[in-house]
C-alpha cells in the first residue's frame, strides 16, 4: 500500500498472508433488521471485567480491547486481519519498494511465524531462507505464540547489524540455524533482459505501484533494436501486491477493454468487473500503456508460475490463459482467489476484512486451486524445491464453492531434498523452467523434469485420497496423521 493518503479506491492484490485489499472510508452501518445481540455483548464485557479485575499482571484497556478486535477478525479466514497502528505502517510501506530489514515476507500460522516469500537478491534470499519455512528463533528468542508485529520489530534494525534465524523447514528433521547481516531493502518490481534467439525475459517480483509503468518502459527497451521473437513473463514466487498494477501488467499484453478479471460477493460495492482500461490501472494518473509497440500485443508468449504465485500473480496468469494470449508453464498456483477490504476504523488502525472472491475472465473461481499451468513442469530437473503450502492448507479457508471437491493441497511427497542455500536463480542458466519455456517458444519437447514430475503433469491429482500431513514442532517434524 502507498505510503501516501489513500484517495477514492486503492486495490490492492496481495498474495499468500496480505491477500487482495481494496482500501475504501466507510461508516460501519448495522445491518436492517439484525438487531445487536446483546447477550453476546454482555458476555464480552464480562469477560472484559474478569480480566481487568483478576488477571495476574495488570493489563491496560487499550490491550484488551485490541487483543478482543484482533482475535474476532483473524478467527474468519486465513487473510482478515486487525491491523494496529504497527501493522497498518507496515501494510503501508510493502509495496512502497524500499525498507529496512532482512528482506523477508512473513506471516504467522498456528503460533508460529511463517515465511511467505523471501525478496529477491536480500540478506534473506542470500542466504537460502525459502518460503514455508518457520522461525522458530529469532537471536534467542523463541517464536512460539509471537505477535507478527513484535516478530517483525525484532528481524528488522540497523543496516549491518547481525542476527541469527533458527529456522525448520518439512523435509528437515532438525532445525538449522541461519546467520544474517540487516540490509536497506530495495526491492526492484520488474526486472528484464534479452535471451538467446531474441527472446525477451520478464520478471515480475512484486507488484508494487510503479510496476505498470516500470513494464511499459522496459518492454519498450527490449523493442527499441527490433521486436523480440517471443517473451517469458516470470510470476515465480511473486506473492502479490497491487490489484491495479495487475490490471496493468495483464492490459499490457492484452487488447483494450478486455475482461481481467471480476469480483463478486453479499454487497454490491462488492461485484465488479475489471476492464484493461486506464482507468483501472491507472487511476487518473497518465496512461502508461499509450503508444507501446505493437509487437507487445502479438509476440509467442509464455508465463512462468509455481506454488508461490499468488493472487495478483494469479489474476495476471489466469487473465493471460483464459484469453489465449500465452501459455501457462510451471507449477500449480497457490490458490488465493478472495478480495479483502481495508476498513480504517481511525488514522493509525483499520480492519482488512474479507468481503469477496475473485474470478478469472471466463468466469472461474481459482479460490483454493489456483492456476492449473498448461504445462506442468517441475522447479528442477530432480524435482519441486520450493515447498509452500497452499490455501487450502490453511485453516478457515475459503471454499471454492464453484467445485468444492476441486481444491488442492499442497503435496507431502517431496522427491528433492536440497540443501539450505542451494537455490538458483530465477532467469539464470540454472533454470530449468526457463529452459523449457524456451523450448516451448522454439517448436521443441517440453521436459518435465523427474519422473514424478512427469506423473504430475499426465493425471489429475487424487482429490478424495489420504495424504501422509507432517507436523512442525520447535524439536523436529514428526507425522500429523492422515487427512
Amino acid at each position: 500500500m502507498s505510503s501516501r493518503k489513500f484517495r477514492g479506491l486503492g486495490l490492492v492484490a496481495t498474495g499468500v498472508v496480505a491477500g487482495i485489499l481494496l482500501s475504501v472510508g466507510v461508516t460501519a452501518v448495522a445491518q436492517r433488521g439484525s438487531p445487536l445481540p446483546l447477550d453476546e455483548l454482555r458476555q464480552l464485557s464480562n469477560v472484559f471485567a474478569v480480566i481487568k479485575n483478576n488477571y495476574v499482571e495488570q493489563v491496560d484497556d487499550k490491550t484488551l480491547i485490541s487483543n478482543a478486535i484482533a482475535g474476532m477478525v483473524s478467527n474468519l479466514d486465513p487473510h482478515s486481519a486487525y491491523l494496529d497502528a504497527d501493522a497498518y505502517r507496515e501494510m503501508q510501506t510493502a509495496t512502497q519498494g524500499e525498507f529496512g530489514g532482512l528482506g523477508i515476507e512473513v506471516g504467522a500460522e498456528d503460533g508460529f511465524i511463517k515465511v511467505i516469500s523471501p525478496i529477491e537478491d536480500t540478506p534473506a534470499a542470500r542466504a537460502g531462507i525459502m518460503a514455508g519455512d518457520l522461525i522458530i528463533k529469532i537471536d534467542d528468542t523463541p517464536t512460539k505464540g509471537m505477535l507478527l508485529n513484535d516478530a517483525v520489530k525484532l528481524m528488522r534494525g540497523k543496516p549491518k547489524s547481525p542476527i541469527t534465524l533458527t529456522i525448520m523447514r518439512a523435509d528437515r528433521p532438525q532445525p538449522v540455524v541461519v546467520k544474517l547481516v540487516r540490509d536497506i531493502i530495495k526491492v526492484r518490481s520488474v526486472r528484464s533482459k534479452m535471451l538467446d534467439d531474441g527472446v525477451a525475459y520478464v520478471r515480475i517480483a512484486q507488484f508494487q505501484e510503479k510496476t505498470g509503468p516500470d513494464l511499459a518502459r522496459q518492454l519498450r527497451e527490449l523493442g527499441a533494436k527490433g521486436a523480440p521473437k517471443g517473451l517469458v513473463l516470470d510470476l515465480r514466487n511473486d506473492p502479490g501486491g497491487l490489484l491495479t498494477s495487475a490490471i496493468g501488467v495483464a492490459g499490457a499484453f492484452l487488447p483494450p477493454d478486455t475482461l481481467v478479471v471480476s469480483t463478486d460477493g453479499r454487497t454490491p460495492d462488492s461485484r465488479h468487473k475489471y476492464l484493461a482500461t486506464p482507468s483501472e490501472y491507472a487511476r487518473g494518473e497518465s496512461n502508461y500503456l499509450s503508444g507501446l509497440p505493437g509487437w507487445v500485443k502479438t509476440v509467442p508468449m509464455v508465463v512462468l508460475v509455481n506454488v508461490g504465485s499468488a493472487s495478483a500473480s494469479e489474476i495476471v496468469a489466469g487473465a493471460l490463459q483464459d484469453h489465449k494470449r500465452a501459455k501457462v508453464l510451471g507449477n500449480r498456483t497457490f490458490g488465493k482467489g478472495s478480495v479483502q477490504v481495508i476498513l480504517p476504523l481511525s488514522e493509525s488502525s483499520a480492519v482488512k476484512l474479507t468481503t469477496s472472491r475473485y474470478f478469472t475472465p471466463s468466469g472461474r473461481s481459482i479460490q483454493a486451486t489456483g492456476i492449473e499451468p498448461d504445462y506442468v513442469v517441475a522447479d528442477t530437473a530432480e524435482g519441486d524445491l520450493f515447498r509452500l503450502p497452499r490455501e487450502a492448507d490453511l485453516q478457515r479457508h475459503l471454499s471454492n464453492q464453484q467445485s468444492p471437491d476441486s481444491e488442492v493441497k499442497s503435496e507431502a511427497d517431496q522427491s528433492l531434498e536440497a540443501p539450505l542455500g542451494k537455490v538458483f536463480e530465477f532467469g539464470g542458466p540454472e533454470d530449468f523452467q526457463l529452459q523449457q519455456a524456451l523450448n516451448l517458444l522454439q517448436g521443441k519437447a517440453v521436459q518435465k523434469g523427474s519422473a514424478r514430475a512427469q506423473a504430475k503433469a499426465d493425471i489429475k491429482p487424487n482429490l478424495s485420497g489420504t495424504t501422509e500431513r507432517l507436523k512442525i514442532t520447535p524439536s523436529g517434524v514428526e507425522p500429523a496423521g492422515k487427512q
